[in-house]
Formats: C-alpha cells, sequence, structure tokens
C-alpha cells in the first residue's frame, strides 16, 4: 500500500530527474536552478535604490526567454547550532563555563521559539525548451546520411546540445544580476534535489537541515 501511495503522489510532480546539476521534467523540458543572494533595499540611499531599480529593469528587458523568481521562507532551525553547544559543553571540564553554556543554550531556545524567527532563500529559475525544429533538423539530417547511430548516443548528444542552450542563458541571467548587486550562483545534482524534497516534504525533519552549501 505504502509503495501504490508513493507511486500514486511521483505521478503529480512534474521532474524526470535530476541530471549533471540540470532538471529535467516530464515533458522534456530543461530548468537550471540560481541561488541568488540577497541585499537590503531599505538601508540603501535614494540614489543607490533607484540604480538598483533601473539595473534590474534593465535586467529584465534585456531577456528574450522567461525567468521565474522562487522565494522559501522557512522558520530558522538552530539544531545544528545547538548540537554544536552540546557537543563543547560535554567537553568542557570547567564547572562555571559548564553553567554558562547551558543557560545559554536554554535562552537560544526560549528566543527563538517566542520570536519565530525566518530564514530566507532566494532562487532563479531558468528554463530551456529544445526546439521541435531542432530535433526534426537532426533526425533528418540521420535519415540524409543513411548512418544511424545509437539511441543511447543519439539522445546523450541531444542531452548535452541542449544543455549547452541552457548554460548560455544562464550566463546571460547571472551577468545580468551581477550588473543589478545580486551574485548567483548554480545548484548542483544534489543541492537541486535537496531543494525539491523540501518543497514536496515541508514538515519532515528527518532529512538535512541546510538543503544549501553554497555561498554567494
Amino acid at each position: 500500500m505504502a509503495n501504490v501511495s508513493a507511486r500514486a503522489a511521483q505521478e503529480f510532480v512534474p521532474i524526470k530527474e535530476v541530471r549533471d546539476g540540470v532538471v529535467v521534467l516530464k515533458d522534456g523540458t530543461l530548468r537550471a536552478i540560481l541561488m541568488a543572494s540577497s541585499l537590503n533595499f531599505a538601508l540603501k540611499s535614494e540614489d543607490e535604490q533607484n540604480a538598483f531599480i533601473m539595473q534590474f529593469q534593465n535586467f529584465f528587458n534585456a531577456l528574450d526567454f522567461p525567468v521565474q523568481i522562487y522565494i522559501q521562507s522557512r522558520e530558522l532551525d538552530i539544531r545544528p547550532y545547538l548540537q554544536t553547544l552540546e557537543e563543547a559543553y560535554k567537553k568542557t571540564l570547567d564547572e562555571l563555563m559548564r553553567i554558562q553554556i547551558r543557560e545559554y543554550i536554554e535562552f537560544i531556545k526560549s528566543f527563538v521559539e517566542g520570536a519565530n524567527i525566518m530564514t530566507k532563500h532566494f532562487f532563479v529559475v531558468v528554463p530551456y525548451d529544445p526546439a521541435v525544429l531542432n530535433i526534426k533538423k537532426t533526425n533528418l539530417s540521420s535519415f540524409l546520411s543513411l548512418k544511424q547511430k545509437p539511441q543511447k548516443e543519439s539522445e546523450q548528444e541531444d542531452f548535452s546540445y541542449y544543455v549547452s542552450q541552457l548554460d548560455q542563458r544562464v550566463a546571460v541571467v547571472q551577468q545580468g544580476l551581477i550588473r543589478a548587486g545580486v551574485r548567483t550562483v548554480q545548484l548542483e545534482t544534489q543541492e537541486a534535489i535537496e531543494l525539491f524534497y523540501k518543497i514536496y516534504n515541508p514538515g519532515d525533519e528527518e532529512r538535512p537541515v541546510e538543503m544549501i552549501g553554497k555561498e554567494v
């Protein structure tokens, strides 16, 4: 029964696989996911704010393909930090220091629970839809040459070509955002899997807390 439920749930997930850091959807389209840095807009001067808005507007106007901006908000998970403090508590021999560490642990717990502190991650999703025309041309060329390549080899060549086209779009997005003061880094395979796992399993506490190990 559990396997049947898992298969039924997977039917609603549009992802076929994550391959070489690229998300392959069931409809054959590709997605690259960029994690973006944040900036405190409110603390900037009026001139800096206007400059940022202008650069951001120029970035969007220069694009000839759509992008998706995804913001993930979650309650701050302090378990790794508390675990570090617990290890320090066990290793400390000084009784006064042990008391201070224990009080500090309890303070952090109560503070976070009462303040309901949130963390935010910012992502930019870059799509690529393989053109049907290109596929037809490839098939026609293979037919005219009367030299059919093995299916797996042909599929790998197609995938490599599509990824190269997607990479060009990623470069355009990264260059446009860096002009606006926003740094980005592309997620690798495991990081993308962790991201989607957290999206589809928001209440699961057993998975790794830090899904992204990169800095931007």
